[in-house]
């Protein structure tokens, strides 16, 4: 007997979803028979996606409150509900000294990365307590909120950010039974990754990176999709405030 669509019935914002880390959780949540809204900026890779998989898609900015209050709304109106958020659409700048990085890449890491979080819960909260639904928050952060690395220091502590607001979040929202997790990845291959290496994307000049993770390679978007699966499921529904670093060891 096949066994149950461990995400079956549930609706699920998936933000960043027209590629990379967010086209795999959208996969995988699809797959796991859930609902999905995928959002992202970008208008005709999103309706490929959406396409593909069969989901619904829409364009939005995640540091706009109006975008959230429409992505809700979207949500409600296309499937009924709302029970999970996946915070997956970031940003950072390319790799170089602290001093160089301008005020504009400043604004822009910390809006994307963090502002995101705040305007989601700062929305959707109030609706999953209206409504008495048990929702789940999962940010992806990463291992340089961690663990932090020379160079990207302001893509760091936006990524500290995340994960030290989720895990406050947890406490605060747990008598609720509204769950916060965060899903730390290691540097993977995705639109962004020249930018952590501060060079072309490369397999030779990934290896550099990827000799320094114990299991010898970079964080897929399968991996990631399957730890927010695992979290965003029933099965952990005594899961709350925890940091899940995907990353081969990265961080020990």
């Amino acid at each position: 007997m096949a066994p149950q669509p461990r995400l079956e019935g549930k609706v699920a914002i998936v933000t960043g979803g027209a590629s990379g880390f967010g086209k795999g959780i959208a996969t995988k949540f699809v797959e796991e028979g859930a609902l999905v809204l995928i959002a992202d900026l970008a208008d005709e890779a999103g309706q490929g996606v959406a396409k593909e998989l069969g989901c619904a898609f829409t364009v939005g900015d995640v540091t706009k409150r109006e975008d959230w209050e429409r992505l809700l709304k979207e949500a409600i109106d296309k499937f009924g509900r709302l029970d999970i958020v996946i915070n997956n659409a970031g940003a950072t700048y390319a790799n170089k000294a602290t001093e160089d990085v301008t005020e504009a890449e400043f604004d822009r890491v910390m809006n994307v990365n963090v502002k995101s979080v705040y305007l989601s819960t700062n929305v959707i909260v109030p609706y999953f307590m209206e409504k008495e639904i048990s929702g789940n928050f999962v940010q992806i952060a990463s291992t340089a909120g961690v663990r932090p690395r020379p160079r990207l220091t302001w893509y760091n502590a936006s990524k500290a950010a995340v994960i030290n607001a989720t895990k406050a979040m947890a406490v605060e929202y747990g008598p609720q039974q509204i769950r916060f997790n965060s899903v730390s990845p290691v540097i993977g291959s995705t639109g962004m990754t020249h930018l952590f290496i501060g060079k072309a994307n490369t397999p030779e000049n990934r290896k550099a990176f990827e000799s320094t993770v114990p299991l010898g390679r970079g964080s897929t978007p399968a991996d990631v999709a399957n730890a927010c699966c695992y979290l965003a499921s029933d099965e952990a529904a005594f899961i709350t405030g925890v940091n899940l670093e995907v990353d081969g060891g990265r961080c020990v």
